[in-house]
């Protein structure tokens, strides 16, 4: 995020797309969360751990669209300094999300419409692909083109527990998790149809987000089907109660209503 500011003909000063779409990316997420409250399947009772999640994660949902904003209408020499802050936040949200998966998982406590296995291998890889995107788009800041398209491929990559919170997961099982994280092409399509009415012409970055996004499901399948996939959950749940939940099987529903974040 450190300089989405266009100085030259090859980049958006007109840059309102992209602060459009951060600003989208950004209510999906308050309007997945919102449906898990209101549902009656979250609540703020959750871990201590739960709470270090969201405030890293809604953190730098904020810092998305700040930083969208300084680059299109604010001082570029803010958004330059606030991006390198940024840049450091994305290892509070791994420690953070890493967190979560394996205390999920340890618990036993996926929900019945993800294999745990699936599950703990998926959600790391998007955090991979999220911060092979996101480096990558600080790496050619001074190519404001790329930076700016490939910020918003790697947001891509943390939308899918938005979508997943609003799709119908139990009705798309076998494919919910595949469903969940495919759901956020709809931010690079949008940009690959502005490009194509304005430019007529489509810009690599969105090709690479794209690639990044479906490779994640099926990198997970390949791993979690595989015996590394079993060594590893083997690994994380040794000695906890997950150990006895078959990692390749839907668990069975709740009895009672289904409460996340535990």
């Amino acid at each position: 995020m450190a300089t989405l500011a266009p100085h030259s003909s090859n980049t958006d000063r007109s840059g309102s797309f992209f602060l459009t779409t951060a600003i989208v990316m950004a209510l999906t997420v308050v309007a997945g969360f919102s449906t898990q409250l209101g549902m009656g399947r979250s609540t703020f009772a959750s871990p201590w751990h739960v709470h270090v999640h969201a405030v890293a994660f809604m953190g730098w949902v904020a810092l998305f669209v700040t930083q969208s904003w300084l680059a299109t209408r604010g001082p570029i020499a803010w958004h330059r300094r606030l991006g390198w802050i940024a840049a450091g936040w994305m290892g509070v949200m791994i420690a953070a999300a890493l967190g979560v998966i394996v205390t999920m998982a340890r618990a036993g406590h996926v929900p019945f419409f993800f294999m745990p296995q699936q599950l703990l291998i998926g959600d790391p890889l998007t955090l991979v692909g999220f911060v092979g995107l996101t480096g990558s788009a600080i790496a050619l800041r001074r190519r404001t083109d790329w930076h700016a398209r490939l910020h918003i491929c790697g947001m891509t990559m943390l939308m899918g527990p938005a979508f997943g919170r609003m799709l119908p997961l139990p009705f798309m099982t076998p494919y919910a998790l595949e469903a969940s994280i495919i759901a956020g092409a709809v931010f690079p399509l949008a940009g690959i149809l502005r490009d194509l009415r304005r430019d007529g012409t489509v810009h690599r970055a969105w090709w690479w987000g794209l690639a990044v996004l479906v490779a994640t499901p099926l990198l997970t399948d390949v791993i979690a089907y595989s015996p590394v996939g079993d060594a590893i959950y083997r690994s994380v749940t040794a000695g906890s109660p997950g150990a006895s939940v078959p990692g390749l099987e839907f668990p069975p529903p709740p009895i009672g209503p289904l409460i996340t974040g535990r």
